[in-house]
């Protein structure tokens, strides 16, 4: 199948692109590596102040339809918020959109020559989820990064409560593990949709994301959770870290360093019937150092799959290594690109 990019080479509009940062250095850098150049950069306009980006001055919407009234629009930046995905697929009407999948972590992105050389792995994956609405998530997905159209992300959209209400089992999660804790918002989610919760071990790398962890912890009391300021990792020690203060901040690049732990060697035996991983690309090695706790104690697990493009096949096939009683589950959540994709290893 032609992918997005060889379309793009093929056709001869100007190419334009929504947004500015760093999905629009991806992009720009991938077109540019593919002979194509960016004809012109616009924002929303309340993100307009005149200033530049790549050298070119981003432009309002309305400015980039009175210049290139036929262009082919490329959305370059991430978003989970309703009224910013609406804009998009208002845009998306009037034009000819796409939105590129580019990786969240290095690696080559997704066209047909990464689909064919991996397609036995992708139909083994495919082959090992539990039900027909995981299978054409996985299909629509595989479309989308091939094809950059939104209609298939549109497809591959869930509803969070049936997660909760249909797949996980969620009374029987006394002890969990958080790798990837962020502010403390898994642990809120947990709080509130496991009624017997007893026990949080949360794992979070960036200072300052681990700052705001710690305070919510400490102001409401919650003596249950236990907090550790590293990286969720498949050996102990220290590596380099990105440390960006949001939800981006990973382990094996930037000059930053942050110790790393396995989560073996955390809880040391201990028992743990839920662990989530997201933790920015590095979701095999923390399951390669979760591998005791994962035979000895058969947990359930939500797994997310976004970060690096082999993920989506590989991480399928490595937990079912790892549990092959249990049942494997594809949900995504409202997200433009194709973030937000989660797998959960189920014990029905």
């Amino acid at each position: 199948m032609k992918d997005l990019w060889t379309s793009l080479a093929e056709q001869s509009k100007p190419i334009v692109l929504y947004g500015m940062g760093n999905g629009a250095d991806k992009i720009a850098d991938e077109l540019e590596k593919r002979g194509m150049e960016v004809s012109a950069y616009f924002a929303s306009d309340d993100f307009v102040r005149g200033q530049l980006f790549r050298s070119k001055r981003v432009m309002t919407y309305a400015e980039v339809k009175e210049i290139y009234p036929e262009c082919v629009i490329l959305v370059a930046f991430a978003s989970q918020l309703p009224d910013v995905m609406a804009r998009i697929y208002a845009i998306d009407a009037e034009n000819e959109l796409y939105v590129p999948d580019v990786p969240v972590v290095c690696g080559r992105v997704f066209d047909s020559a990464f689909y064919e050389e991996n397609l036995d792995l992708i139909q083994q994956a495919r082959a090992l989820f539990a039900d027909e609405e995981s299978r054409a998530i996985y299909d629509n997905i595989l479309m989308y990064k091939l094809t950059g159209k939104l209609s298939y992300l549109k497809q591959a959209t869930s509803s969070q409560d049936e997660v909760f209400e249909s797949i996980l089992s969620c009374d029987r999660y006394k002890a969990c593990a958080d790798l990837g804790a962020y502010n403390g918002d898994s642990v809120r989610e947990f709080m509130r949709e496991f009624p017997s919760l007893e026990k949080v071990v949360s794992l979070e790398p960036d200072r300052r994301n681990f700052k705001k962890l710690s305070r919510f912890v400490e102001d409401e009391g919650l003596s249950f959770v236990e907090c550790h300021n590293c990286a969720a990792w498949c050996e102990n020690g220290e590596m380099a870290f990105s440390a960006s203060g949001n939800r981006n901040a990973r382990a094996g690049e930037g000059k930053g360093v942050v110790a790393v732990r396995t989560l073996d060697s955390i809880l040391d035996g201990a028992r743990v019937d839920y662990i989530k991983y997201d933790v920015e690309g590095s979701e095999y090695e923390a399951l390669c150092g979760s591998i005791e706790t994962i035979k000895r104690h058969q947990p359930d697990l939500l797994v997310s799959l976004y970060h690096r493009n082999e993920d989506i096949f590989r991480l399928p096939i490595f937990v079912h290594s790892l549990l092959k009683e249990h049942k494997l589950y594809l949900r995504r959540f409202p997200y433009i690109p194709a973030w937000d994709l989660n797998l959960y290893a189920v014990k029905k």
